[in-house]
């Protein structure tokens, strides 16, 4: 019985740990309408890049789109009037595109138009 208590905790302690390892692969960008928006963390702009992605989004005049609703991840753009661009290879590989929104730059999941990342 007790080589069973022991087993059954070794076994715990494995599942926990590999969890715990998958956890650190991503990061929680943000909540909306009670879900979490949840992307891995190679795929958007990482804390260290951001700096140098702002000034790259104002050397280039990127225009400012302005809505009335407010800028959030999980929100959704509008389907017209907003234009994406795709982000340089020099700040990552992203499956993302980048836009500014109320003065706000932002990466979008391209097909849903959903807001996964405000680059502070």
């Amino acid at each position: 019985m007790r080589n069973r208590l022991i087993a059954t905790a070794a076994i715990a302690g494995a599942m926990t740990a590999s969890i715990a390892a998958q956890a650190q692969t991503t990061i929680t960008t943000g909540t909306a309408g009670g879900s979490t928006v949840v992307i891995g963390e190679h795929e958007g702009i990482a804390a260290d890049q951001r700096p140098a992605f702002r000034e790259y989004i104002v050397r280039e005049r990127v225009p400012n789109y302005t809505i009335s609703e407010r800028v959030t991840v999980g929100a959704v753009l509008p389907e017209t009037g907003v234009t994406y661009y795709d982000v340089p290879q020099s700040f990552g590989m992203t499956p993302y595109r980048y836009t500014v929104v109320n003065g706000q730059t932002i990466l979008v999941e391209p097909r849903s138009r959903r807001i996964v990342q405000v680059v502070d």
